[in-house]
């Protein structure tokens, strides 16, 4: 396989490169390969002389030339006999090193990466007995991007299931109160704001990454309630009255919050927008929800509100919501066909009484089960208790759950699940658990390492484990610079060996030096590097982790200049900065709304309600994500801030009318809250859970965190929007007895309206004065 890895051409005109051209060469201008590879040679050159007496040590053995080399990041599932001598292995891994000067050794190496992976693949064919997992420098990439890939069919399974239950949704029995076109508008509304936002992105330069898969449920979580609840609000109005006057009502009623809501979305997504974030998935993520959230609001303004109009005045004339027919007469429909009665059935305002006060609109499957059962179900008083009992039950479990939160850091979780990241991942972490990957520090300024000063400045700022890498690579450059020390060398070694006693738990270290030539020969160490390997144990993300943080503080305050680096670091200070930037955001952006908010509610009690209501729902879905095996990582951070966003969304209008009602008592104000606007939050749950259904089936870890996370924030915020808060609310305050207000018998109102009656008794309203 190595033969086969170093004779890999990549051809350009007039030139074929190898492995050769473009590998990282030594101080004797040979290419770099791994030390096992050297190991292998020797074993193969013994068993051919029939020498018996080499044998392989592990973590360190000893070359035929004398060298020590460190193996324990390249032996894997090795099983020893006595004194560390290998007796079997189960993997072996190969790491290539290519240059990256110029934009043409860049076009190659891409080139020759990709010949790697068809290379290993095509070997693995003929030889089947061994398993072989490639990866390289574009492997995370291009498994992070397939996920769009793999979702497409999947993302279309979910706009039809949710362009046909927004469409029955929307529809009713009769014929002239449906609003079908409204439902498949108000749908239509939230493509057109998401499709904006990324023709914008895509104008002025912006990447495309996977975590856009996000952007169209965020944007139907929340543009399809607004457009729901201004559908909900024209119920409530009035047949008699003008179009405008009941396009005005609607307006007035249900643009206020959806306005306030809209303004706490552009908040938390534009502070992690802004530098504050140093995610650039996540800022990129975060800039093109507001761009999205923002046309949308502009657009159910004027095109879903132009459709309102529209479909009213088809609704005020009497004409068919579909086909936009005027439908006959009742005494005229008598003389159809039955399948023609059924398409054309609808209501008169004739054929209601005066005496009676029936709302049209009550045959809504959804009106009907909320007023006429659900409402007095869970108010009543025998159902409480279990509603109560269910409660504490789901903190239980959220609590057993925020108790084992962890940080995701496995690199597996941001691609698709059939793909070389993900056996590679898998296998590295089977067979090489026993030893951290190698760690490199890097000096890239020119000290004085002869300086007794300058070695004490070292061991004060490098605590612990670390300060054994530094003793072991200023003993190899002190001995290959041939300087004294300023200590005898009995006595370093002896301080040597005994900080490696305090610090056992380390492996093995080595180390390179650039040197530069100065004036009359002499020569000036500009930069050196040196390695440590740590020995792990089942907790080997969580010690790198901490290992990473130490070794960032060290580099901050050590007079010495120096940087660490290791691959696994990339994806460990992912995690870390992706899980503190954006909860340090949404706190900021909390207290923000808070204040903001204070300043437009009504009543503070609405303040405190929403508080506690985000509250229990961010710690409910925390648990529970713990609970189904989500870890904390970039999407389910983000997710959690959406969240914020969207059980404001659903339990805002709630508290809102709640609170602010008067007389009457608790319970008939949370059955009139639940009236007026449970209807919107169903549907846009219904919508949103059917959208989010498909994602599931999608063979990715990123969209099972997505999906998970979502399906949790809506589940938890259906649950209290339907049964905690309408329990609650009925025994804790406010108190509707301290708001009733006196009722003066003077202060009357008397309506006036002028009626024009057209050729078919049709009752138009034309003016409506109070007086």
């Amino acid at each position: 396989l190595h033969s086969a890895v170093t004779r890999i051409q990549v051809q350009r005109p007039g030139f074929n490169y190898t492995f050769a051209h473009i590998c990282i060469l030594n101080n004797d201008k040979t290419c770099i390969v791994d030390d096992i590879v050297h190991v292998l040679e020797e074993l193969k050159a013994a068993r051919s002389s029939n020498r018996t007496n080499f044998a392989i040590t592990y973590p360190i053995t000893h070359l035929k030339d004398g060298r020590e080399v460190y193996n324990g990041h390249q032996l894997g599932g090795v099983t020893v006999h006595s004194k560390d001598r290998v007796k079997s292995a189960e993997a072996i891994q190969l790491t290539y090193y290519l240059q990256a000067i110029n934009s043409l050794n860049d076009m190659v190496a891409e080139k020759w990466e990709s010949i790697f992976c068809d290379t290993v693949e095509l070997f693995q064919k003929s030889n089947r007995k061994v398993k072989m997992y490639p990866f390289t420098s574009s492997s995370l990439k291009e498994d992070f991007q397939k996920t769009s890939r793999v979702s497409e069919r999947y993302l279309i399974t979910s706009l039809v299931l949710v362009v046909t239950l927004a469409i029955l949704c929307c529809s009713m029995q009769d014929c002239v109160r449906s609003k079908p076109w409204l439902g498949l508008l108000g749908l239509l509304t939230v493509t057109l704001a998401t499709l904006t936002a990324a023709g914008i992105i895509n104008l002025t330069g912006g990447k495309y990454n996977s975590t856009f898969l996000g952007i169209p449920f965020v944007m139907l979580g929340h543009g399809l309630y607004g457009t729901f609840e201004m559908l909900s609000s024209w119920r409530k109005t009035r047949e008699d009255q003008h179009v405008k006057e009941r396009t005005a009502a609607v307006f007035a009623d249900s643009m206020l919050s959806f306005s306030l809501t809209t303004a706490m979305y552009l908040v938390t997504f534009g502070i992690g927008a802004s530098p504050f974030t140093n995610i650039e998935a996540a800022r990129i993520f975060c800039c093109n929800s507001c761009i999205a959230i923002f046309f949308n609001y502009l657009y159910v303004l004027s095109f879903y509100g132009s459709s309102l109009v529209f479909t009213g005045y088809i609704e005020n004339n009497y004409q068919h919501s579909i086909f936009c027919r005027k439908v006959p007469k009742p005494e005229v429909l008598q003389e159809k066909p039955a399948w023609y009665r059924f398409l054309l059935t609808a209501k008169f305002s004739e054929d209601t009484a005066d005496s009676e006060e029936t709302n049209t609109y009550e045959s809504h499957l959804l009106v009907w089960f909320l007023k006429r059962y659900y409402c007095d179900w869970i108010t009543n008083t025998y159902v409480k208790p279990f509603v109560v009992l269910f409660y504490l039950v789901y903190i239980s479990f959220a609590l057993m759950g925020y108790l084992q939160v962890s940080e995701g850091s496995d690199l597996s979780n941001i691609v698709a699940t059939a793909t070389r990241t993900i056996e590679y991942t898998t296998a590295q972490q089977k067979y090489f658990s026993n030893y951290s990957p190698v760690i490199g520090f890097y000096i890239y300024e020119s000290i004085e390492y002869w300086n007794t000063s300058v070695q004490e400045d070292v061991l004060e700022y490098t605590k612990g484990f670390v300060r054994i890498s530094w003793f072991e690579s200023y003993l190899n450059y002190l001995r290959k610079l041939n300087i004294s020390t300023g200590l005898p060398k009995k006595n370093f070694t002896d301080m040597l060996r005994n900080s490696f006693l305090k610090a056992p738990q380390f492996a093995h270290f080595s180390e390179d030096i650039i040197f530069s030539k100065k004036y009359n020969n002499e020569v000036e160490v500009v930069a050196s590097r040196m390695f440590l390997v740590a020995k792990t144990i089942e907790t080997k993300r969580e010690e790198l982790y901490d290992l990473l943080e130490t070794l960032r503080k060290l580099s901050l305050t050590s007079k010495v200049k120096f940087i660490v680096f290791n691959p696994s670091f990339v994806y460990m200070d992912r995690y870390a900065s992706s899980v503190g930037a954006p909860l340090q955001n949404s706190c900021i952006s909390a207290l923000f709304l808070l204040f903001f908010s204070a300043f437009l509610v009504a009543d503070s009690l609405i303040n405190v309600w929403l508080t506690l209501t985000v509250a229990s729902v961010e710690f409910g879905v925390i648990g529970f994500m713990t609970l189904w095996k989500v870890e904390l990582d970039c999407i389910s951070v983000l997710c959690l801030i959406y969240g914020i966003n969207y059980t404001i969304d659903n339990c805002a209008p709630l508290l809102s009318t709640f609170v602010l009602g008067k007389e009457f008592t608790r319970t008939k104000w949370v059955k009139n809250a639940l009236e007026v606007h449970g209807v919107a939050i169903l549907q846009s749950y219904l919508c949103y859970i059917v959208g989010l259904i498909p994602l599931a089936a999608v063979p990715s870890n990123l969209t099972r965190t997505l999906f998970r996370c979502l399906f949790l924030i809506a589940l938890v915020t259906f649950f209290h929007c339907f049964a905690i808060l309408p329990v609650i609310l009925t025994f804790l305050p406010p108190s509707k007895k301290k708001r009733k207000e006196k009722k003066n018998p003077e202060n009357r109102e008397e309506i006036e309206c002028v009626e024009m009656v057209d050729m078919d008794s049709t009752r138009v309203v034309d003016q409506i004065t109070t007086v």
